[in-house]
């Protein structure tokens, strides 16, 4: 009797093992789509965000010289960022995935329980791994002038007044962005809108926070060119601040709506793309099961 217990412990962690391999071959065969489509969409955001600082902030090009003012010059790379960011969330792409593009993002879906845990981790590796992509290929198109002093690979850094600062400015804009994703995005009025209004803000915050912390919201996008830049002391600040401020965020939502209000992890669902998530889409689109599902 004591051998056959002792063979039943041992079987147990080897069953675990085969759940957990097979969940991870599950995942990876069914929502590979996806998961490629989210790499694919943050490298091409990396490959416009170097290009537009390469053209705008190299002093050997003539556009720099043309516009000597460094706030009207951050305008237009945030007007560039903000207008990619809305043509990726309403691409066929963006439509698909639900247009993440960011593992603070991701992780809070996967917080608010709308993300299956496979697929939060294979959304948040190709985050990373695209996003690096994205700024190589860059490399690949503008040379050495990618590495020069004012562009540095389009790298997040804090700004004159310090990390501290940096900090709680990637914590605050974070907030504010994951706020306004959740309230607007379960709101069957103007749920439509919230990709246009995330490239607002984005514009916005390229425009005006910036200088206080290079404005990123995303370990991956921060990644994505400290790794090529070798600018590795102020990283910490990029994987943990946004993060954070989107979970808090999430948490104050659930405090004043509750999670029957978090339909989807998807920013822009009214579309005939297939949705991987915990979806539920639909009873914010028919108002009695709307009602049934808040009692």
């Amino acid at each position: 009797m004591q051998t056959a217990s002792q063979n039943e412990l041992a079987a147990e962690p080897q069953s675990g093992d085969r759940t957990w391999i097979h969940g991870a071959i599950s995942a990876a065969t069914m929502h590979w789509p996806e998961y490629l489509i989210e790499g694919a969409c943050l490298g091409l955001f990396m490959v416009s965000a170097c290009s537009f600082t390469v053209l705008l902030e190299h002093p050997a090009l003539a556009i720099r010289q043309w516009l000597p003012s460094a706030f009207v010059r951050r305008l237009l790379v945030g007007i560039a960022m903000g207008v990619t960011a809305v043509a990726l969330i309403y691409s066929p792409w963006g439509k698909q995935s639900g247009a993440h593009f960011n593992p603070s993002v991701t992780l809070t879906f996967f917080r608010l329980g709308k993300i299956e845990p496979w697929d939060a981790c294979f959304y948040v590796v190709a985050q990373f791994i695209g996003g690096t992509l994205g700024v190589l290929f860059s490399g690949l198109i503008w040379g050495h002038a990618i590495a020069e002093q004012n562009v540095r690979y389009a790298a997040t850094l804090p700004g004159a007044h310090g990390t501290g600062v940096a900090f709680v400015a990637e914590m605050l804009i974070s907030f504010v962005m994951m706020t306004m994703i959740l309230n607007v995005s379960n709101s069957a009025q103007i749920a439509r809108l919230t990709g246009v209004i995330a490239g607002a803000l984005v514009a916005t915050y390229v425009t005006l926070e910036s200088p206080l912390s290079g404005m990123s919201m995303s370990p991956a996008r921060s990644f994505a060119s400290a790794a090529p830049a070798g600018l590795w002391n102020s990283l910490w600040i990029y994987f943990t601040a946004p993060p954070l401020g989107m979970m808090l965020a999430a948490q104050v939502y659930l405090w004043l709506r509750g999670k029957h209000a978090v339909f989807c992890a998807k920013l822009h669902h009214n579309n005939n793309k297939p949705c991987i998530f915990r979806c539920n889409y639909q009873a914010l689109l028919t108002p009695i099961t709307l009602k049934e599902t808040m009692q």
